[in-house]
């Protein structure tokens, strides 16, 4: 086979959560050129844009991973038109922001449901479904810097990212032998809507810059190209990774 035909996804079915702008968005795009057919979800934003983008077979799917239900009501609605999920990459996330000491526990059980409780519940799902079909899947989770770093006035969000790369490495032990290879993404710091009020502070921005070696932001594509990497043929043989995609900011 060609080298480049072991990027291709063609025949496959992927769902990406959060796919409704950002980094979600550019990895259904990317997987979508890549040759599968995209499952785009939408939580408080839809993605209805996302997949129209892409045209073709992807469609828009929305549900509340903030709800311990919602899991169960997104794999049920895109098995449901698509028949199965061969990818799924794990990205819908959020950040709330407080000091430790006044930190509300309503806030760090979402953030903890929709980083963490979520990508469980999904992966499990979907990994069930792949087991009992005997089919090889891919499993992609969206970790962070924070799964290595601690942060400041972001305690849940530290703690839910640095579980995702654990839960990585043991799903990854478990269904290697099934077929199924489960790793994960770091991403350093990267243009997004998340991260303008960074980039418009002249200060921080130029730390931020001076910390990273190749001395730019990321973009969404950096993300999206190595996702399609981690879920075609060509990584069969990489599981339970955690692959930073950070500029070489935890190197320095």
């Amino acid at each position: 086979m060609p080298v480049l035909d072991h990027f291709r996804l063609d025949n496959k079915v992927a769902l990406v959560t959060g796919a409704s702008a950002g980094i979600g968005a550019s990895i259904a795009q990317a997987l979508a050129e890549a040759g599968a057919t995209v499952a785009c979800h939408g939580n408080s934003r839809p993605a209805e844009a996302t997949a129209a983008s892409i045209g073709g077979n992807a469609a828009a799917f929305q549900a509340d991973l903030s709800s311990t239900e919602g899991a169960q009501q997104l794999f049920d609605e895109v098995t449901a038109k698509f028949g199965h999920i061969d990818i799924l990459i794990n990205n819908a996330g959020t950040i709330i922001r407080h000091e430790a000491v006044d930190y509300p526990f309503e806030d760090w059980q979402r953030v903890i449901q929709i980083n963490l409780n979520s990508v469980f519940q999904l992966s499990q799902l979907v990994g069930r479904a792949l087991i009992e079909r005997k089919a090889p899947g891919k499993i992609v989770n969206i970790a962070s810097l924070l799964s290595f770093q601690g942060g400041i006035r972001v305690p849940a969000y530290a703690a839910s990212k640095g579980a995702v790369a654990q839960l990585t490495k043991a799903l990854a032990n478990e269904w290697a032998p099934r077929g199924i290879q489960v790793n994960a993404i770091a991403p350093g710091y990267i243009a997004t809507d998340n991260t303008l009020p960074l980039r418009n502070d002249e200060t921080r921005n130029r730390q931020i810059l001076e910390r990273i070696p190749t001395g730019r932001w990321g973009d969404p594509e950096d993300i999206a190209a190595t996702a399609v990497f981690l879920s075609s043929p060509a990584a069969n043989y990489i599981t339970g990774t955690v692959l930073n995609v950070d500029g070489g900011w935890l190197a320095r």
